[in-house]
């Protein structure tokens, strides 16, 4: 063999290896881009089909899975007693026994209905004497809807004059009496029917086109532009104080929990119809005492709006991973564990488990943090911090030096859930050091789903204004139902009673209108929770 020959060989070997390393390296992209399809598929299919809850722990073990093949063997017990209704448990709960119908109609009035004889079948046919009755005895009971009623009232203000200035005088001294303060001028609405649309727009999710109907059906020809400008005005010009109160009282609370979600508005200046803006909520925690449920309407989900609203602010600031605050000066940001968890959730395939998947390794390490913060959460915040140090902070520790030999696919779900956790760590890592905060941002999720859910019956806002008086009702509505009031009669004794105190009421009127304040506990509680406290 030649040395031409051997040449043209060794060329020959490299081009194929070459052709080799270009082959296996085009194969573990395409399989990477399988996998990852194949991770999308799978998303997608539990997205539709799959359960949304996040209450349920999905990762099973590799030999408890085993173990349900042999399940009847192995827990075969002859001696077991058998369950009764008051000792099943369901989902980790004892089953609450059924509500009887006394419990279920104990805030209802009673009226009692006697089926009595008339006075001419009283005679009696044996004797020609009068039967008398002599005991009633209980047969059934139903309850018995009432329609609203609606009523027009007109209020006169009379004219006094003293005859006895007039006989003296010739001059009568003349006083009228003053007629309630007007909730809008030479207008229908009245508190509450103010109240009413409000509760059932904003409680409810009836939209005003909707409510319009109803009022119909009622007899009032009342249109969704009329009810619309009720809203509008009367939030505006009355409720917008308290309103303003309200954030006072939050911006003094030491931790707050933050979130956005999106609202449409039709009649922005220098935007689309169809563009974006957001409903800002911020909500504190139950420690605090005074539980405030806050909504902000911006045209924008820039960060600056968040920093403008916590100017002043110094706690402790509860979020999702949404880098916009970061623009937020002087706070502790803290993170949430929920979405940390529900990020290895997502990564998870179907059939997941700890030894065939590093995402159920990452949900199960967040599951048993969630289950130790369970145990402390009747505690005070010092005692609280203090369990955290000595049962969390090794928790977290081994979280983290598990986290960090991870080299997930890039581009996968798995990918996407570690640098997530990376990217979040200082944020999630505070909480060990504040007994007063809540691993998770559960506060602003749960007070911003009412306003989600009814968003798809109203669909979008009209104007800024509409939008901005949105976010005031919600604000009272959600702030009520926290401290346990009813929020239609909230709204009622506040649009009865605000009117009275003029445009800038002082503080100390406003805080009697605050939904824990002892008066407003008192008359707008729930009848139950009246009950309870020994009213009604």
């Amino acid at each position: 063999m030649g040395k031409n020959e051997v040449a043209v060989d060794k060329a020959e070997l490299a081009s194929l290896k070459e052709s080799v390393q270009n082959l296996t390296a085009e194969n573990e992209r395409l399989r990477q881009k399988l996998e990852h399809m194949n991770e999308l598929l799978l998303n997608a299919q539990r997205a539709r089909f799959g359960q949304s809850s996040e209450k349920k722990a999905y990762v099973m073990p590799g030999e408890q899975q085993l173990r349900l093949f042999d399940e009847a063997e192995t827990e075969q017990a002859h001696k077991a007693p058998e369950p009764t209704e008051e000792t099943i448990t369901v989902a980790a709960h004892k089953r609450k026994p059924k509500r009887t119908m006394d419990e279920l109609t104990a805030d209802l009035p009673v009226e009692e209905i006697l089926i009595e004889l008339p006075k001419e079948n009283l005679i009696c046919d044996k004797c020609g004497g009068t039967f008398v009755m002599i005991g009633k005895k209980f047969v059934n009971q139903e309850v018995q809807a009432i329609p609203r009623r609606c009523k027009l009232v007109k209020y006169y203000s009379c004219t006094y004059a003293c005859k006895s200035c007039e006989e003296k005088t010739g001059y009568a001294h003349i006083i009228h009496t003053v007629t309630p303060p007007a909730l809008m001028k030479h207008s229908l609405a009245s508190a509450s029917a103010v109240a009413d649309v409000m509760t059932r727009k904003y409680v409810d999710g009836l939209p005003l086109a909707r409510q319009e109907k109803v009022w119909a059906r009622e007899g009032i020809q009342l249109s969704r532009a009329t009810l619309a400008n009720w809203v509008i005005q009367t939030s505006q010009a009355w409720l917008k104080p308290l309103y303003r109160q309200m954030k006072k009282h939050l911006l003094n609370c030491c931790v707050i929990h933050a979130d956005e979600t999106v609202v449409q508005v039709l009649k922005e200046e220098g935007k689309p119809a169809a563009s974006e803006s957001r409903m800002w909520v911020y909500a504190s925690n139950n420690r605090s005492g005074k539980p405030v449920r806050f909504f902000e309407y911006q045209p924008s989900r820039s960060g600056k709006h968040a920093a403008a609203f916590l100017k002043g602010f110094s706690g402790c600031l509860v979020t999702d991973g949404y880098s916009g605050y970061n623009q937020v000066d002087g706070v502790t940001r803290c993170g949430c564990w929920a979405h940390m968890r529900r990020k290895w959730r997502k990564a998870m395939p179907k059939g997941a488990t700890k030894e065939n998947s590093k995402a159920a390794v990452g949900y199960d390490y967040c599951n048993k943090l969630f289950a130790l913060e369970r145990n402390f959460s009747e505690m005070s915040d010092g005692v609280r911090k203090t369990a955290r140090q000595v049962k969390v902070e090794p928790l977290l520790e081994t979280y983290w030096w598990w986290l960090e030999k991870l080299e997930p696919v890039p581009g996968s779900k798995l990918a996407e859930a570690v640098t997530y956790a990376k990217n979040q760590k200082p944020y999630l890592n505070a909480f060990p050091d504040h007994g007063e905060v809540d691993i998770s941002n559960n506060f602003a999720e749960n007070a911003i789903r009412p306003f989600v859910v009814g968003r798809k019956g109203w669909l979008f806002c009209d104007s800024p204004k509409g939008a901005d008086s949105s976010a005031i009702v919600y604000t009272l509505v959600e702030t009520a139902k926290t401290n346990r009031l009813d929020p239609y009669r909230y709204l009622e004794r506040s649009l009865t009673e605000l009117p009275y105190l003029g445009k800038n009421p002082k503080q100390e009127y406003l805080d009697a209108f605050m939904p824990w304040s002892s008066a407003m506990q008192r008359t707008c509680s729930f009848p139950a929770a009246e009950l309870s406290a020994g009213g009604l």
